[in-house]
């Protein structure tokens, strides 16, 4: 998986009506085609730039140095205004654009605009049903993140602005404690376990030099600005200056406003419950259909997801019984699970060097899949793939794996982070697949891909909907299947297993949240436990991160099998003529978009090769 907090902002706004006239090129007949085209392109164009000026964190992530000291507006003042913009640019686009007279590009990113306006528009009054701060997705993870990742520096200034934004944080997260109370007060308290694990990683963040002298070491953050202070090609009276403004901004700004966070983490904790769903929200069953048509784009309930996960999952348990006859294993299905979960042999060892080995074997299967790439896809990423451990301060909260897309401008390469912190729960024969869904054929694949489209508009190229996505990813692992890779039976296992966690899904997201069924943690958890091979780590953390982020696991399977029946209707309909590489093509070529677009795109390639 792969998203940042900032990265969920609406990137194509602008200054409001009648931008559009005056861009609309001299003399452009509305006939033409490509001359509406070209006018509707330029609005957009005007959108994109205005909005990625209001996204300081936006700019960083796509390598640029604009903003470079500062952090995004989270403000409630400035989050009305960010939907008041919203609604007069969809009004706009409406009443300045006839979608018939586009060129078809031009009613592609016409449709793909108006339906990210109106998903706004439709999420909007849920913000505050949602967690600023949780285990999975939380600003106190964020802030260390994305300074330690995101903001590099190369020069004086860039290390004045890292610590400008140091000095940044307090005001920042008083706008998230802000954004927490709004929500308690609209009735909405994340489960009480979350709070554990978000002060834990508060503590993280502080524990070490200079905020305390006790056996933490080094905090992470004071261990990032000084190696990158100590890396500048200048004197050394220019960096003793540097770092000493960082630690004061350390001590004074970071160190108050954690401890701010914690102490308001603290009192909440205190008053939160222990039920997890989200029908526990004042009018949560309404906030959970919205996240399951925010998150698979389709309008599928939430009762016949459910359905979907359990037919799914007996389907697959099937598949994996075949491949437990054929290794030789004599007992049953739920035997040979917990087989895997406790033999040696299956996990490297929980020592640096088996972390080390874990990450040099992820290295050479996605140097494996790079070289085959060419066979199945006409078009490769230029960005650079690199695999990494998580750090220390968040692995204890990360997910067992998952992707930093490149940076659009500054040559930062694509990263495949893994979680080392527990051995067990990554195992050996879930490696390949793992790999092909973070790194290549999955994320990187699509996303490099995507940031790199010519001739579309820029909010097309960053653009992500989680069902297009993740379900590209999901089908990456299939599609190695079909390549010849997994050739270890256990591997193959592994790639089953992958399938059937996503599966499972779609039986846990909606067991939890749905009003009807209301499984409490436990529940969930046994359910996983009873039906994967997973580690009770995984199954844990797994299950925590569903309660916190409801929705979001459906559309992993929901993604991928969309995408297996677009290309089986299309060997179908095309026979002979159907080309795999030209299909990929066509799923790739447009970026991220919601399923429904996306079975237009393939069936207007298919009526293309016919």
């Amino acid at each position: 998986m792969s998203a940042a907090l900032s990265r969920r902002r609406f990137l194509a706004a602008a200054p409001f009506l009648g931008v559009a006239q005056r861009l609309r090129p001299a003399g452009a007949a509305e006939a033409d085609p490509l001359a509406a085209t070209t006018w509707l392109n330029g609005w957009l164009e005007t959108r994109y730039d205005f909005w990625l000026a209001r996204g300081p964190m936006e700019q960083a992530y796509l390598g640029l140095k604009t903003s470079f000291d500062k952090w995004d507006n989270l403000s409630e003042v400035h989050t009305l205004d960010d939907l008041d913009r919203v609604r007069k640019e969809h009004a706009d686009l409406i009443s300045n654009f006839d979608a018939t007279a586009l060129s078809p590009a031009g009613r592609l990113s016409y449709r793909l605009y108006e339906y990210r306006c109106q998903q706004i528009e439709s999420d909007f009054p849920w913000r505050h049903h949602q967690y600023p701060v949780s285990q999975f997705e939380g600003w106190q993870q964020e802030i260390p993140s994305f300074l330690m990742n995101i903001h590099g520096v190369q020069s004086v200034e860039d290390a004045k602005a890292y610590i400008a934004r140091l000095n940044g944080i307090p005001a920042l997260m008083d706008q998230v404690i802000e954004q927490m109370k709004l929500g308690e007060s609209a009735g909405v308290l994340a489960p009480k376990f979350a709070y554990t694990h978000v002060l834990r990683d508060c503590r993280n963040v502080l524990r070490g030099v200079p905020f305390d002298r006790g056996p933490g070491g080094v905090s992470p953050l004071w261990a990032d600005v000084g190696a990158k202070i100590d890396h500048l090609p200048v004197e050394s009276g220019i960096k003793q200056k540097l770092r000493a403004d960082a630690l004061q901004a350390m001590v004074t700004g970071v160190r108050p406003a954690f401890l701010k966070l914690i102490a308001l983490c603290q009192e909440q904790e205190s008053r939160a419950g222990s039920d997890d769903g989200a029908w526990k929200h004042p009018d949560g069953e309404a906030y959970y259909a919205n996240r399951l048509a925010a998150h698979t784009t389709t309008d599928m309930s939430a009762a016949a997801i459910h359905e979907l996960g359990q037919d799914e999952v007996a389907r697959i348990h099937e598949e994996m019984r075949a491949i437990m006859l054929r290794v030789g294993f004599g007992g049953d299905l739920k035997g040979f699970f917990a087989h895997l979960r406790t033999d040696p042999r299956f996990v490297y060892p929980q020592t640096p060097e088996g972390k080390a080995a874990y990450v040099a074997r992820s290295e050479e299967i996605i140097a494996a899949m790079g070289a085959r790439l060419g066979e199945v896809f006409m078009r490769l990423p230029r960005a650079k793939l690199v695999v990494r451990p998580v750090e220390a301060f968040r692995e204890q909260s990360a997910t067992a794996a998952f992707y930093q897309s490149p940076g659009a401008f500054d040559g930062r390469p694509g990263t495949y982070y893994i979680n080392t912190y527990d051995m067990a729960a990554i195992s050996k024969f879930e490696m390949e697949a793992l790999a092909y869904h973070e790194a290549i054929p999955g994320h990187h694949m699509q996303i490099a891909i995507a940031q790199e489209l010519d001739d579309v508009p820029r909010f097309r190229l960053y653009s992500n909907y989680t069902a297009y996505d993740e379900g590209w990813s999901l089908y990456g692992e299939r599609l190695a299947k079909d390549m010849g890779f997994y050739q270890d039976p256990y591997s193959d296992f592994g790639r089953l297993s992958s399938e059937l966690w996503r599966a499972c899904r779609l039986v846990v997201d909606t067991g939890i949240h749905m009003g009807a069924t209301r499984w409490t943690r436990a529940q969930a958890i046994a359910y996983l436990s009873e039906n994967t091979p997973n580690s009770p780590g995984d199954v844990v953390n797994s299950v925590e991160r569903y309660i916190v982020f409801p929705g979001q696991a459906t559309a992993y399977k929901i993604g991928m099998a969309r995408i297996l029946e677009l290309r089986e209707s299309a060997k179908t309909r095309l026979g002979a003529k159907f080309d795999l590489r030209g299909f990929h093509n066509a799923v790739l070529g447009a970026g991220s978009v919601p399923l429904p677009i996306l079975g237009d795109i393939v069936g207007a390639w298919v009526k293309d090769q016919s």
